[in-house]
């Protein structure tokens, strides 16, 4: 089985320092670099200009499109606070497909029937000629809603 991927999480990137590195790392790298140091040129430079693009943060959820996204860095770099991130214990995996979007349904008990909403991105991995699922992440927006959720399922 051959994912193309490679395991570099001895690697800390926050933007700084690191020369010499492939593509993969070095577009990572222009993205902390450029987040860190509140560059919106570069930040710009590090995300792809079309419509159909998005991020999906807690802040203020799901944005299309680098006019939208920009707004959001820029809400962030001109903000009270700094906000600094390092991004480490990670591997990066080629030959893949992502899907980004919302979840709709719900959760009940016996007693309770709640819906539910989740931010959420899948990513997926060619194999032998399958798709198979290689990562998740789902975030639920409403905080009251996120501990009912949490405080149900880990009963």
């Amino acid at each position: 089985m051959n994912v193309n991927s490679q395991n570099v999480s001895q690697l800390v990137i926050d933007g700084a320092g690191i020369k010499n590195e492939s593509s993969e790392i070095m577009a990572i790298l222009k993205f902390y670099k450029a987040f860190n140091s509140q560059d919106m040129l570069l930040m710009e430079q590090s995300w792809l200009d079309t419509a159909d693009i998005s991020m999906d943060n807690p802040i203020d959820g799901i944005r299309w499109g680098w006019e939208e996204i920009g707004k959001g860095y820029d809400k962030i770099f001109k903000g009270k606070a700094k906000v600094y991130v390092e991004f480490l214990d990670f591997s990066i995996h080629k030959t893949l497909i992502f899907a980004t979007g919302r979840e709709r349904g719900y959760f009940k008990t016996d007693s309770i029937e709640i819906p539910l909403t989740i931010r959420t991105t899948r990513i997926f991995v060619l194999i032998d000629g399958n798709w198979r699922q290689i990562h998740h992440h789902g975030s639920i927006d409403n905080p009251d809603l996120l501990k009912t959720y949490q405080e149900t399922i880990l009963k």
